[in-house]
């Protein structure tokens, strides 16, 4: 027992050693260094905002149709005897092209026929004349004759008086008398009539010719021409084919103009039209759009997107469509385009084809500079700026113009300020800033404001 007490007592002078020790080491530990409290500052980039001169226009797309579509009917009816050779699909010819022939044979004998029937009436337009002068001849006749057996009755009924000649004398000159005027009664009636005779020849006259008109007008429909510059679409008779009045030989696409009705979204639309700062003498009436839109300065760009390469045609705005699409909510412009097959190169440039998908931008007069921001900077009309001293500071703005990938403010930011445009998260007022401005962004928003950019 005595040793394990001796053993117990020789443990501790180690462990009563190494209490010293730490004591020693905690007493001679030098406190923490104390330093004084720097504040964080938040790298954010920011643009400094600059009044622009912002050139309203929204984008649409739509296919390309021809202005004008010829619908070729037969007009006759016959068997076709020509079809000029390059009467096919797909083929451009030039106004004035007879394309097709349908026999006149009928059409000859039916003129010929009218014809005679004319030079008959006026046979006999020509013997009522005769006939009028000659019966006008013997009206003279026969009144001179009467003339004379009244003197000759009279002289008989002063002889009768006297005794002298018996009453059957009387009576018989006087019945002579009467016969002699009822044929000077009847010359009279006969020139009466020939007017009306006259005017019936004429009426039958004018009804041959009108005949005439109208045969002449079949022989004429005989031949169909192309009424204008254009290219083929259909071509729907071969030679020897007999047609009917009414049968389709040909539709042709005229290749002067060309129209594209772009969709357009009517919200932007509207935002488009309600930039324009108005002389106030515009009128939105059905009949003075075009007037309308060009009195805004409206203009319109037809694109072509081809891989790498974008093919431009400057168009000018025509109308509106009569309807609103319910289901995309869009408005229909239409843009027309000139000369597009005169100028188009091949391998180069090509024409505005019916059925080309293509993108349209319509523009409008230059409005007054206006502070413009990016549209990601803006959220519930609050936008973040910097203060004189790097801090940030939440302001609500007053939005107008919003277009492509930037909006114009109204009001709520002054040129000169430098506006955050980096997305805080949290963004609380007051913080810290290390503000870098963004000078390619703000180039980017002068290029797209001033319409040199991309709208989308």
């Amino acid at each position: 027992m005595a040793t394990s007490i001796k053993k117990k007592l020789l443990i501790l002078p180690p462990i009563i050693l190494g209490i010293i020790i730490i004591i020693f080491m905690v007493a001679s530990k030098k406190p923490p260094e104390q330093r004084p409290f720097v504040e964080p500052a938040h790298k954010v980039r920011v643009i400094k905002a600059a009044a622009i001169s912002v050139v309203p226009r929204v984008l649409g797309y739509g296919s390309v149709a021809p202005q004008k579509v010829w619908n070729a009917v037969a007009e006759v009816a016959g068997r076709i005897i020509y079809v000029h050779p390059e009467f096919k699909q797909g083929a451009m010819l030039p106004a004035g092209t007879e394309l097709v022939h349908i026999s006149s044979a009928d059409y000859d004998l039916a003129i010929a026929q009218i014809e005679a029937n004319l030079r008959s009436a006026d046979a006999q337009q020509d013997e009522l004349h005769v006939t009028e002068k000659n019966t006008r001849a013997s009206l003279e006749i026969e009144e001179r004759s009467l003339e004379i057996k009244e003197q000759e009755l009279e002289r008989i009924s002063k002889l009768q008086k006297k005794g002298t000649v018996s009453q059957s004398s009387v009576d018989a000159e006087q019945r002579n008398a009467l016969l002699q005027s009822q044929q000077v009664q009847n010359l009279r009636n006969s020139l009466k009539l020939i007017p009306t005779q006259v005017r019936v020849i004429k009426e039958q006259i004018a009804v041959y010719e009108a005949q005439l008109a109208d045969a002449q007008l079949d022989l004429e429909r005989t031949i169909v021409r192309l009424p204008f510059n254009a290219r083929i679409a259909e071509a729907n008779v071969e030679i020897t084919q007999y047609v009917q009045v009414g049968q389709q030989i040909a539709i042709a696409d005229g290749t002067k103009t060309s129209e594209v009705a772009a969709q357009i979204p009517t919200a932007l639309f509207k935002d488009v039209l309600s930039s324009v700062q108005s002389t106030g003498n515009i009128q939105y009436s059905p009949i003075s759009f075009k007037e309308a839109f060009a009195e805004m300065g409206m203009t319109a760009e037809v694109r072509l997107r081809t891989g790498r390469d974008i093919i431009r045609w400057e168009g000018r705005v025509e109308r509106i469509s009569d309807t609103i699409d319910p289901q995309t909510r869009t408005v229909g412009v239409i843009v027309a385009v000139d000369d597009t097959y005169k100028n188009a190169r091949p391998g180069e440039r090509p024409p505005l084809v019916k059925g080309m998908y293509v993108e349209v931008e319509l523009r409008t007069n230059p409005r007054k500079a206006m502070v413009v921001v990016p549209r990601s900077a803006v959220r519930n009309n609050q936008i973040f700026v910097v203060d004189a001293d790097s801090r940030l500071v939440s302001r609500m703005v007053e939005t107008g113009l919003v277009q492509g990938n930037f909006i114009a403010l109204n009001a709520g930011l002054a040129p000169g300020e430098l506006l955050v445009v980096t997305d805080l998260i949290p963004a609380l007022d007051g913080m810290l800033l290390d503000p870098v401005r963004d000078t390619n962004l703000e180039a980017q928003l002068s290029e797209d404001a001033s319409g040199a950019g991309s709208a989308r």
